[in-house]
């Protein structure tokens, strides 16, 4: 259910940006961009700037990128969540990508419908002693309420458009837009609760020994306000938490069976 790297969610991006993925060996990718994708990425204004004054065609660059930790000596970006690159993906997208609207390419001379569905890319953050992060694709379709999962790795072998192709109509939605987005909240939550949580219960029990031992500290002040300070980052360092937050989401609008 769950992307537990980044090489797929990277691998995706690029690909429905139509960038060439040039090689993606164990953790190891390289992409030449497009020049729109050069100009979002890589802060050469001035570059493409002088490019177009004089008239002649610009150079996109290309990116190595590294998600294996075993090679991130290796030439090229060490990818990792909390890296600037990914943040930098990841704004772009909350910026500008929060939710799209394509249909599928249809070759036809019948009345073909195309049916609605919602699917989202989340990002499930676990925070204690220890970080985790899961990039999920989900799935929902509007008319019959039928989820998936990875829905972004299934997508990818749909060609997609803009603009409906000739003779396609859309089914209107029965489910509304938010009642989907809950329902996949929903199924989100349920596959959180299922997982086995060692790590939060390892944070609870770091946490409450080093309370113990800060506490003994000031045992003779425990109204300092260093003490409290100090208590207060105590929590701020271990108490598990989960956080979901939407990278971004679309309405694509498909064949009856394209996604299974």
């Amino acid at each position: 259910m769950a992307i537990h790297d980044l090489n797929s969610f990277l691998s995706e991006y690029f690909q429905t940006k139509n960038c060439l993925i040039e090689e993606n060996i164990d953790g190891k990718m390289v992409i030449q961009l497009t020049e729109e994708m050069d100009r979002e990425l890589m802060n050469r204004p001035f570059y493409w700037h002088y490019i177009k004054k004089i008239g002649r065609q610009g150079e996109p660059m290309k990116l190595s990128m590294i998600t294996n930790p075993y090679k991130k000596d290796e030439q090229g970006e060490w990818i990792h969540f909390g890296s600037p690159r990914l943040h930098q993906i990841l704004n772009k997208l909350k910026q500008g990508e929060r939710l799209t609207k394509l249909f599928e390419v249809i070759h036809t001379a019948e009345k073909t419908p195309l049916y609605p569905w919602l699917i989202t890319n989340i990002k499930v953050s676990y925070s204690g002693r220890y970080k985790k992060d899961e990039i999920l694709s989900m799935g929902l379709q509007l008319v019959n309420g039928r989820m998936v999962v990875d829905a972004m790795d299934k997508l990818q072998k749909i060609p997609l458009e803009k603009s409906i192709s000739d003779y396609c109509f859309t089914m209107s939605p029965i489910i509304k837009l938010q009642s989907g987005f809950k329902r996949i909240q929903d199924t989100i939550t349920t596959y959180i609760e299922n997982q086995e949580h060692n790590w939060a219960k390892d944070s609870f029990e770091v946490w409450n020994e080093e309370k113990k031992t800060l506490t003994h500290f000031y045992e003779d002040n425990l109204e300092h306000k260093r003490y409290m300070q100090e208590l207060e980052d105590l929590k701020k360092r271990y108490q598990p938490t989960i956080q979901i937050k939407v990278i971004n989401g679309g309405i694509f609008y498909l064949k009856d069976n394209s996604l299974h």
